[in-house]
This record gives C-alpha cells, sequence and structure tokens, in this order.
C-alpha cells in the first residue's frame, strides 16, 4: 500500500486517496464507519476502475475527529481479518 494523501482535512471532515487499493479495503472501511454513530456519512468513489485511485470522503458530527473514526474503522478491520485467518488456519490440512 502507498501512502494516504489527504485531499481536505477540516474539523469535521476529512477526505483522503488511497493509491493502489480497490474497492475491497474501501468498502469494509465504509462499513465499519457507518457503524460508529458519530459518522454522518463515509463515502467512497473510484473514478475509473482500471486507473483510478479509491477517494474516501468522512463527514461527522460536531467536534468529533473524522481521523479518529478512520482509525477505529481500520482497528475493526484490522480484528475482522485476524478472526477470518484464524478461521482459514482451523481447516489447513
Amino acid at each position: 500500500m502507498e501512502d494516504l494523501i489527504i485531499i481536505k482535512d477540516i474539523k469535521t471532515e476529512l477526505e483522503i486517496e488511497v493509491p493502489g487499493e480497490s474497492h475491497s479495503i474501501c468498502n469494509i472501511l465504509r462499513k465499519y464507519l457507518m457503524e460508529n454513530d458519530d459518522v454522518k456519512y463515509a463515502v467512497y468513489g473510484i473514478d475509473h476502475p482500471l486507473i483510478g485511485n479509491p477517494i474516501i470522503t468522512i463527514k461527522t458530527s460536531n467536534k468529533k475527529s473524522p481521523k479518529k473514526s478512520l482509525f477505529l474503522a481500520a482497528d475493526k478491520v484490522k480484528d475482522t481479518t485476524n478472526e477470518f485467518k484464524k478461521l482459514i488456519e482451523s481447516i489447513k490440512d
């Protein structure tokens, strides 16, 4: 994964470009972001499916940090992938 590019970073809104990634990581991040009550909305878009980079936009309620919400969502992704890895390891030959 390449470094994230911050496009917009204000008190309650964060917009980042995620070079080298696709729908997979963005969709699960969006899902976990939307489970957070402090997040008003979380969306992402990819302008061109072959050469475009995803852009994620997060809007939070007053005085809540979108970066903190993103960190919490990323932790949930990590926990989920670790659980899935354990399930896979349990069925190894």
